[in-house]
């Protein structure tokens, strides 16, 4: 079956994200009138029993609705505000404690190199990684606005219950989830919800204070009929608020169960393995996936792999398609052979009682994506490296843009093997944040001879953190040396759970010197504006925000196109006339007329970043021609020389689509 693709998904999410907003206020307005009934039956002897729509335009009903509104927009803006932070503040909402890249608990060292791998198989940063400690179920989620500033939270029951098969699934899954853009939908969905239990919660105080204050009070005090009123006025407001909870927790599990499924697929597609998805699932029906130590448990319903609260109606209000579903949709007979296996393994298992407790947490299924990747491949993939790169040209070869978001065998079997390949020291040192650092200044200078590299680090002002650490450096610049240009990219995706720890004015700093750095020799090589684009993009301070779209056509943009199209044809050639026909070539798709934008002759660095930052407010279902004319700019001759690689990784990066390595 056919999955849609990257950025089929990516719409879908944005389409999704403003019909939340639709239903929201739809949710609000009934709210609204169901509260404003209730003040029209309370307040109808002083107003001489006028109709409701009267008394809905009256002074009372006015003010009353008004405060309803208020009150679920503040509670819903209060919990907007909070969650900016992105997904470190949801991990810190749940009480997750960050792991150490550095760790050396070994299960934890085994979640950390299964995200690095993926992130590397993928093109995108490893996202940091939190556990909840005290939770024995198996779940995780994953938060944030943007790929690039992405946080996965993991129970411990997920990583000492789960084989490495089953954990590689798990992320795989939430991998999806961080590509098809449901992060943001997720947090987003908090926040409005989280408005809507207002009136609930403020119902609940009323009938409490109600019943407290009645406890201390006798038949003769006056205030008896009035405590009466308000906790008549508490039990209305309690129900409607939930009553409006209820419909909003049916909305997201609507949309949750869709975007699981969804996520389930892809995890298979990634991993190629469906009997690792299909474990995980198994234990989930056996054991649960409940979160019990956090009071946020049915808030983040939605966004975890599996149910995370127990609440009744779960076949209408479960976030998830039930656990025996979901094997059977991965592969017809898998079930059955997981309880075999269990029977073969366990002798004195109960399976009657195995597939009862399944049927009972049918609702709590794990998002589970697969995991031990065949490396059976026999092309390699990677970034190109300092010899140019012979791709086979067939008629067959996907579009590039069709492996955007999506994670191969082979770029599992490439980001294994360069993880192998990295000298311990090396590997280690870009886990820490003076590592990462120094990673960023050895990157621009490891080509310089000695008497050069010292005369280039003088530029960047002393520091005891972001200064130049020649000991560091003299681990750094070898390992790059010896490993070469394949190493650059993956190796600062590796850095940046490190660079994110540091803070606001350590970024601004740090991109400050990158950028004297490479304004040294007063020249801009690709990589150097690869690096400084990349950097300011996932450590800027807008790093953590949605490009919101602003242009739904390309007419718009065909200056930004003149642009890119004009400096990737010339890179994907040999001399000008041939780049001229490659220009036309890729811009058939954009411009029916090539002379209304011939090709330039110049393209400074400048005008490139303009042009990528105006393509990037396109809508996604516009992205993929982008993508797909840069492809054929670099891969028209047959090789992909370095530059075209680092060309093609800066045109991805920067217009949020995450790009597995090049194939060489």
């Amino acid at each position: 079956m056919a999955h849609p693709g990257f950025f089929q998904r990516q719409a879908s999410a944005r389409r999704n994200t403003g019909l939340l907003v639709l239903l929201f206020l739809t949710a609000v307005v009934l709210i609204t009138l169901a509260v404003c009934l209730v003040g029209y039956f309370v307040t109808r002897s002083e107003t001489s029993g006028q109709p409701f729509h009267h008394w809905l335009l009256s002074s009372h009903g006015l003010i009353t609705a008004s405060a309803v509104v208020t009150l679920i927009c503040l509670g819903s803006l209060i919990r907007w505000v909070d969650l900016a932070g992105g997904g470190s503040r949801v991990a810190k909402m749940v009480g997750a404690r960050p792991i150490d890249p550095d760790t050396r608990d070994s299960d934890e060292r085994k979640l950390r190199n299964i995200v690095e791998e993926m992130a590397i198989a993928s093109g995108v940063p490893v996202p940091e990684l939190y556990i909840m400690d005290g939770e024995t179920g198996i779940n995780a989620f994953v938060a944030g606005y943007t790929p690039g500033s992405a946080v996965m939270v993991v129970t411990h029951g997920s990583i000492t219950q789960l084989t490495r098969d089953e954990l590689q699934g798990v992320v795989g899954h939430e991998f999806s989830h961080i590509f098809n853009g449901d992060m943001r939908l997720n947090v987003r969905l908090i926040a409005l919800l989280s408005g809507i239990l207002m009136i609930g919660q403020i119902g609940g105080f009323l009938l409490r204070a109600s019943f407290f204050s009645s406890g201390r009070t006798t038949a003769r005090n006056r205030d008896g009929r009035a405590q009466a009123a308000m906790g008549i006025i508490g039990v209305a407001l309690f129900v409607i608020g939930y009553v409006g909870v209820f419909f909003g927790r049916l909305i997201q599990a609507a949309v949750s169960r869709q975007r699981e499924s969804l996520a389930d697929a892809s995890s298979v597609q990634f991993t190629r393995n469906p009997e690792g998805i299909g474990g995980a699932l198994f234990k989930i029906g056996l054991r649960g996936s409940y979160l019990d130590t956090t009071g946020h448990a049915t808030d983040m319903n939605h966004m975890c792999f599996g149910e995370s609260a127990r609440m009744k109606f779960t076949s209408l209000l479960a976030s998830h398609p039930p656990v025996e579903q979901r094997i059977n949709a991965i592969q017809p007979g898998l079930l059955a052979r997981l309880k075999s296996r269990l029977r073969d393994t366990e002798p004195g298992a109960d399976l009657r009682s195995a597939t009862n407790g399944m049927q009972a947490a049918a609702a709590s299924g794990f998002a589970g994506g697969s995991s031990s990747v065949r490396h059976t491949a026999s092309a390699r993939y990677a970034p190109a490296t300092g010899a140019n790169a012979r791709a086979p040209k067939t008629a067959a070869a996907p579009k590039l843009s069709e492996r955007v978001g999506t994670i191969s065998p082979e770029g599992e079997d490439f980001a294994i093997r360069l993880l192998q390949r990295l000298p311990s020291t090396f590997r280690g040192l870009l886990y820490t944040r003076a590592g990462a650092i120094q990673l960023c200044y050895a990157m621009l200078i490891d080509e310089l001879s000695e008497k050069e590299q010292a005369q280039r680090l003088t530029l960047v002002p002393s520091h005891s953190l972001l200064g130049p650490q020649p000991d560091l450096l003299a681990k750094l610049i070898p390992a790059l040396q010896n490993i070469g240009a394949a190493v650059r990219f993956p190796a600062l995706e590796l850095a940046m759970p490190a660079l994110r720890k540091l803070d606001p004015h350590e970024r601004a700093q740090l991109i400050r010197n990158v950028r004297a750095l490479v304004n040294a020799d007063n020249r801009v090589t690709l990589f150097e504006l690869a690096l400084t684009s990349f950097l300011s993009r996932h450590l800027g301070v807008d790093s953590g925000r949605v490009v919101p779209v602003r242009h739904r056509s390309y007419k718009a943009v065909m200056p930004a196109i003149q642009r890119l199209l004009s400096l990737l044809a010339r890179a994907g050639s040999h001399d000008s006339q041939e780049a001229e026909g490659l220009y036309h070539q890729a811009m058939a798709g954009f411009a029916s007329n090539g002379t209304d934008y011939p090709m330039l002759t110049k393209v400074t660095m400048r005008q490139l970043q303009e042009a990528l930052k105006t393509l990037n407010g396109l809508s996604p279902l516009l992205k993929p021609a982008i993508i797909d004319a840069c492809g054929h700019c670099i891969t028209y001759d047959g090789v992909i020389e370095v530059r075209e690689y680092e060309l093609m990784r800066l045109v991805a990066d920067q217009l949020d689509c995450p790009m597995p390595p090049m194939v060489v």
